[in-house]
């Protein structure tokens, strides 16, 4: 009789577990979004009920509130999670979906405390509070999740806790490197024109008069922030961009989720520099033939390759066609994704092409992605280009174009939308349950998500897009982009590589221009552990697809595996492995 009670209470326990969890994992999602009012918007979560007592806020009014009190609850709400899902979640009970959901959870909440206790870009990083402010107007300014007038109220609630805000941002910054507070006072300049040129632009006449009442003392707030960073801040310098051995294995390790150490991916990433550039000149060297006969240096390997590669960036847009090429280029892609059945694209086509809002551009200097809400995914995806400044001098605006010549720019256009980040993010709008979905949404896994950037790329070629040597050789010069990628992010974080080191390894030994260079130099001065997240996750990707038709044998098809590994949304990549296969993924000695 015990024994039969105690396999009861067994079982019981095994069907409580998942519930368990389940609640929990929900929590988790719905408190760290309200959390970060900012963020719930652009997921699409817009009312937070309070789990205790049960009263409600309205995040689309909302700042996030990174004043001591608001630290110190974000610090108390992960360290208490963190307790809660230990007491009563046991890992090794949970089915596999769960399991999956329970690492991220996990990795999540030490990424959190890593960022409040040790790296705190709270008070270090002005560009933090110039971006939340961007990103809090511009998302209710272009997500169409109510009407018009209600979202303008939002942004009018917004505008009115821009004071406050950038005082507390003052109190916060204690200091801050140069790069940062130069970028921060760039930033800002969007954020002024967003607030009196373009959202003004669209007022409904019955609420300019509130929009002005709100906005004048926001811009007078964002102007003496200005004046703030460039006579306070500036003089106080000596906080250090480079996060330093210790504390960027750790954030390497709860980002990447991989298994390899930076040190195996630096070591594998140096080895295959150099044969890319051997497989470079075997490509280049009838090309080069062609295009420079009579030349006898045709043994000297970076003379052929760069001399064959500008030859090839002659063929690019102008300023004025760059941005309407890019949208010609997504027509383009998908339908040679249609035509070879590489996957079933989402029902709807809601891709727009639009310029970077200017308070991102420090960041996305070339262009980038930006997924419609997890929880409202029939509202607009955008696939960013950074339009190149009037500005430039013709030097500048030629050397961009050359690095985004014809077949670069296709390139970006599969990895930033088809079959790329919209396609994967369309997907992984569709998970059950939302809970689920949202999780894997906000805190997906980012080498899954570049990693099928990339692998976009090159199953694009391997199927016949574009089949020319110059695409080709375009491509490996990419390959050659996210190795020197790996390489800057761990030895400038980690191993006090200079200025000079960088970009002489993008310039000479991977072939950029210049501009891209200077842009990728500040990038990475900007962040850290996700330049390595580009080559970490295409060859997990590839590893994971190898493991799936060894498993799958003769009824292999590449459509199916596309659609099921994109079907889980941004776990871990080693996670995928387990979820299609039911095998842990296969090691891989790093080279």
């Amino acid at each position: 009789m015990c024994l039969l009670g105690a396999l009861a209470a067994a079982g019981c326990g095994r069907r409580k577990m998942p519930e368990a969890f389940a609640a929990l994992a929900e929590e988790f999602v719905y408190s760290t979004l309200a959390l970060s009012p900012v963020s719930a918007t652009a997921t699409g979560y817009h009312v937070h009920k309070d789990p205790k007592t049960g009263a409600e806020r309205k995040l689309d009014e909302m700042l996030d509130d990174l004043s001591p009190a608001g630290i110190d609850q974000q610090r108390q709400f992960y360290t208490g999670f963190r307790r809660r899902l230990s007491d009563a979640v046991d890992p090794a009970q949970l089915e596999p979906e769960d399991r999956a959901d329970f690492d991220i959870i996990q990795d999540q909440i030490l990424l959190n405390l890593l960022e409040l206790d040790e790296i705190q870009n709270y008070r270090h990083n002005p560009t933090l509070y110039v971006e939340l402010i961007g990103n809090a107007l511009f998302s209710p300014h272009v997500l169409q999740y109510a009407p018009k007038d209600v979202r303008i109220r939002q942004i009018i609630e917004r505008m009115k806790k821009i004071p406050a805000f950038l005082d507390q941002a003052k109190a916060n910054l204690a200091s801050a490197p140069e790069i940062w507070t130069r970028v921060a006072l760039e930033e800002n300049e969007g954020n002024l024109n967003l607030i009196e040129n373009i959202i003004r632009a669209g007022l409904p006449a019955d609420l300019r008069a509130d929009y002005d009442s709100a906005s004048k003392p926001a811009v007078a707030a964002l102007r003496a922030f200005q004046d703030y960073l460039r006579n306070d801040l500036a003089k106080r310098t000596n906080a250090d961009w480079r996060l330093g051995k210790e504390r960027y294995e750790k954030k390497f390790r709860y980002v990447l989720e991989t298994d390899l150490t930076p040190e195996q991916v630096l070591a594998a990433a140096e080895a295959d520099v150099k044969s890319v550039r051997s497989r470079m000149y075997e490509l280049a060297l009838p090309l080069y033939r062609k295009m420079f006969p009579g030349k006898r240096d045709v043994k000297d390997e970076t003379r052929v390759i760069r001399d064959t590669l500008d030859r090839i960036a002659r063929r690019h847009s102008t300023r004025e066609s760059y941005i309407p090429d890019a949208r010609k280029d997504l027509e383009e892609a998908r339908e040679f994704v249609r035509a070879k059945d590489l996957l079933t694209l989402p029902p709807h086509e809601n891709l727009l092409v639009i310029e970077t809002p200017e308070f991102m551009r420090g960041i996305y200097g070339v262009g980038g992605f930006n997924a419609a809400p997890a929880l409202e995914p029939q509202l607009g995806a955008f696939y960013w280009i950074t339009p190149i400044p009037k500005e430039w001098p013709a030097q500048r605006v030629e050397s961009k174009l050359r690095e985004y010549n014809y077949y670069k720019l296709k390139l970006l256009t599969i990895h930033e939308a088809m079959p790329g980040h919209y396609v994967q993010l369309e997907y992984a709008n569709q998970i059950q349950p939302k809970a689920r979905r949202i999780l894997r949404a906000v805190f997906g896994n980012t080498p899954y998500i570049e990693g099928w950037g990339q692998y976009a790329e090159q199953l694009m070629l391997d199927e016949g897009f574009e089949s020319s040597p110059e695409m080709r050789l375009t491509f490996l010069k990419e390959e050659l982009r996210v190795l020197a990628n790996a390489i800057l992010d761990i030895r400038l974080q980690t191993m006090g590589m200079t200025d000079q080191q960088a970009m002489d390894l993008m310039e000479k030994d991977t072939f950029q221009e210049h501009e891209e260079a200077a842009a990728k130099l500040q990038r990475a001065k900007l962040s850290s552990c996700q330049l390595p997240t580009y080559r970490v996750g295409w060859r997990d990707w590839l590893r994971v697809r190898e493991q799936y038709r060894k498993v799958k044998n003769g009824s292999y098809r590449l459509k199916d595996f596309n659609e099921q590994a994109l079907r889980e949304g941004a776990v871990p990549l080693p996670v995928l492995a387990r979820l299609l296969t039911g095998r842990p993924l296969e090691q891989e000695s790093a080279k």
